[in-house]
């Protein structure tokens, strides 16, 4: 079991724009650890190494080398190789749940300390602090307490939903600087076990899986039309798009301009055979 971290408090992020990958990870290692263009750095690398690949195999420079990053889209959404990649850095491996290498965390998961789950364009973490586990489900205000009987059976839901599940092991940070310059990115917050358990009752969520979820649609405030919510949604993502590819622009060729009819809901760029995933609703 995990010993004591950061006085006791929990480390959570509310949902930023498309940013939930972003707040998995740091959920995961209980602190502001990473930024979007932390990740999209990491993404860049993943897709200049599989470029390389390509070229070494004798593969034709034409699609591929043309193609946007495989890794992340311009609204913010990562591939399981980038949340993997940036959690090695602090030598935490992500295994698939159903791998033979996980089958005792199928069996007993209370024994582990974090689960990554993800269906569509949605992360979100379950983690285990202090000897308790939390839901850090970014769409939520606060971390949600799971009792170790409850956790197993959440578990079992969320596979029957259809989503996918991965189980991180290794050596987890154990202290994370709590002061408001660390926690710069806008979107993380310290809260004790009570104050996470007084916002969770007096926001009075569902513990049921999540099974679709519209992400532009969360945290709007309740002084704001629907309408204007909305507009100001959009004009985050797209000053997050806009980023993003800036961070992006020395790692990649110049691509081909973007058909008139896509968006931010079409997800992650993928090859075409993977281009079938659904918008989160």
């Amino acid at each position: 079991m995990e010993g004591a971290s950061n006085g006791g408090m929990l480390y959570h992020e509310v949902q930023e724009s498309k940013l939930c990958a972003v707040h998995c990870v740091n959920t995961v290692l209980q602190g502001p650890f990473f930024s979007e263009f932390d990740l999209a750095a990491v993404a860049s690398d993943l897709d200049s190494k599989e470029r390389q690949v390509m070229i070494q195999g004798g593969a034709s420079s034409g699609d591929f080398l043309s193609a946007e990053s495989h890794n992340v889209s311009l609204d913010g959404d990562f591939s399981i190789q980038v949340l993997q990649k940036a959690l090695e850095v602090w030598d935490l491996q992500v295994i698939p749940l159903d791998s033979p290498v996980a089958e005792h965390a199928q069996v007993d998961p209370e024994l582990e300390n974090a689960f990554i789950c993800h269906l569509q364009d949605h992360w979100f973490c379950i983690r285990k602090v202090n000897g308790e586990w939390y839901n850090f489900d970014s769409l939520y205000a606060a971390p949600q307490h799971l009792s170790k009987f409850y956790l197993s059976a959440y578990l079992d839901s969320l596979k029957g939903f259809g989503w996918s599940i991965f189980l991180v092991r290794g050596n987890f940070p154990k202290e994370c600087p709590m002061s408001s310059s660390e926690a710069s990115n806008g979107y993380g917050q310290w809260l004790s076990p009570e104050d996470a358990e007084r916002i969770t009752k007096s926001c009075n969520p569902t513990l049921a899986p999540p099974q679709s979820i519209n992400q532009s649609q969360q945290q709007s405030d309740p002084f704001l039309s629907s309408r204007e919510s909305e507009m100001i949604s959009e004009m985050e993502d797209e000053d997050l798009k806009a980023a993003i590819a800036a961070s992006l622009i020395d790692s990649f060729p110049t691509p081909a301009p973007a058909p008139a009819t896509a968006t931010a809901e079409t997800g992650t760029p993928q090859n075409e055979d993977q281009n079938s995933k659904e918008e989160i609703q």
